[in-house]
């Protein structure tokens, strides 16, 4: 345990929400030296989720990091347990529609004892089945989570978008599957305002993006199981999920119904089905009445995201090549400038940074 690191924290969050920081240092410094660590105060690691958040320098959509909603469920230790409360977290995050940033905590590491850990990037994704032909059905991405899923005994049915169960290592022992039931799982249908043939496609996706693989980092104490989401910027499914060459690559087909010239880079064959697929998007969500920001909105609260860190006197770390949307970066105001590229904790991290 890094006294240190939990020092600046401490002295953060006295900083910005009051108290003394040398007493509760004096409490944290007694607890370790008995047990090795110590254990955050429901303030504290409310406040250490949402600077985490606030602090994530690849996230374009921080200007409500206080937003944060943030589900303390350290109490729960077991496999069975965080597949519970994953479901709940699902159903809680995207009542009616209205998608809520919310995270749920689950017990930390200790000296000598790894706590649970999610397996699954985010708690819902599509499968990706590997043909003999070397073809892949549904999801590239997910191909590796989808053969070990079907290793530990989960039965797909083959199709493009068929939601994985959340794998769920428990630190000892077996993974455990949990399959996530129809209503926590929240799915838009794709269809175009302009060409009916679009939703013939037969194209979904997911509501709630749930990152669930990254630790939570606080005062030097690691949360390895903390599955948190916001809510969808309409490129990250249209210009990346659904158009990538590695993803599910459906520039070539929107092209082709599009009647436009592929066989000619200059056409911008690929920019016009680009433009088309995430009109599609924006479309659908808000058809559904599914909460989802655009690419150019986004850029703008960010701006004024930067402009309330700089008045609030902290430093805003931001990555360049994360922050300018996939589609149209020049169009943007957050094209157009430099960013501090520090790296500050409280963080979200990935197991072995």
């Amino acid at each position: 345990m890094d006294l240190g690191e939990a020092e600046r924290f401490i002295a953060l969050f006295c900083r910005e929400n009051g108290g003394d920081p040398q007493a509760r240092m004096r409490q944290v410094a007694r607890e370790v030296a008995r047990t090795g660590s110590y254990t955050h105060t429901p303030e504290e690691l409310a406040f250490g989720a949402r600077v985490a958040w606030r602090n994530s320098n690849r996230c374009i959509g921080r200007l409500y990091w206080r937003s944060l909603r943030v589900r303390d469920r350290r109490a729960v230790t077991t496999a069975e347990g965080i597949a519970l409360e994953c479901v709940t977290h699902l159903r809680e995050a995207a009542v009616g529609g209205k998608i809520r940033p919310t995270i749920t905590v689950f017990a930390p590491d200790r000296p000598g004892r790894d706590a649970p850990r999610i397996v699954n990037e985010q708690l819902i994704r599509y499968a990706g089945y590997r043909a003999d032909d070397g073809t892949i059905v549904g999801d590239p991405r997910n191909v590796e989570l989808t053969e070990l899923a079907l290793k530990l005994g989960w039965r797909g049915r083959g199709g493009r978008f068929d939601v994985l169960p959340v794998v769920i290592h428990p630190g000892r022992g077996k993974p455990l599957l949990c399959n996530l039931p129809g209503d926590a799982v929240l799915e838009v249908p794709l269809a175009h305002p302009d060409y009916g043939w679009f939703a013939e496609l037969g194209l979904r996706w997911h509501a709630v993006p749930a990152i669930a693989n990254m630790c939570l980092e606080i005062g030097g104490i690691c949360y390895p199981c903390a599955p948190f989401n916001g809510w969808y910027m309409g490129t990250e499914i249209g210009a990346r999920n659904l158009a990538d060459e590695d993803r599910y690559d459906l520039l070539p087909v929107i092209a082709r119904r599009l009647g436009l010239d592929v066989r000619n880079e200059r056409t911008l064959w690929r920019d016009h089905a680009l433009v088309e697929l995430n009109v599609a998007v924006l479309h659908s969500f808000e058809l559904a009445g599914v909460t989802m920001t655009d690419h150019h909105t986004e850029s703008r609260r960010f701006m004024k995201h930067l402009e309330k860190e700089s008045r609030a006197g902290r430093v805003c770390p931001a990555d360049w090549s994360w922050i300018v949307p996939p589609m149209s970066g020049s169009a943007t105001p957050v094209f157009h400038r430099y960013y501090d590229e520090s790296v500050l904790s409280p963080a979200f991290v990935h197991h072995g940074e």
